[in-house]
């Protein structure tokens, strides 16, 4: 049977560089997807991209979840599991409501275009 007790222990073991790995990679990941949906490139890169930045996101919550299993509750592990649920949910949204959220950041970019981005949010 797989022993997971030795990942939590080089989990813990290590982590302040993990979190300096994750962090960044995670939020440019997201942010990477986001910009992929404003600049409207089709929906296999969306996807992609997506996949990656939930693979950060995941290991940010399995990293935060090792120390909930020891019983260590304190503020950064309700921020990293705030920052990676939040990046959880941008993504999922990302691949669902593709064509929305560009019209959303489209608007965002040219607030001119009021009449369209009003009728595609109803």
């Amino acid at each position: 049977m797989f022993d997971i007790h030795p990942l939590f222990e080089f989990s813990r073991s290590h982590c302040i560089a993990i979190c300096a790995a994750l962090v960044p990679a995670n939020l440019l990941a997201t942010s990477q997807t986001m910009l992929l949906v404003g600049f409207r490139r089709p929906a296999s890169q969306v996807h992609l991209m997506a996949a990656v930045a939930s693979v950060y996101a995941l290991a940010v919550l399995l990293h935060v979840f090792s120390w909930f299993a020891i019983g260590v509750v304190m503020a950064p592990t309700f921020i990293l599991t705030f920052l990676g649920s939040l990046c959880l949910v941008i993504n999922f949204c990302a691949v669902l409501y593709r064509i929305r959220l560009g019209d959303f950041i489209q608007h965002l970019r040219y607030p001119a275009s009021v009449s369209s981005v009003s009728s595609t949010l109803r």
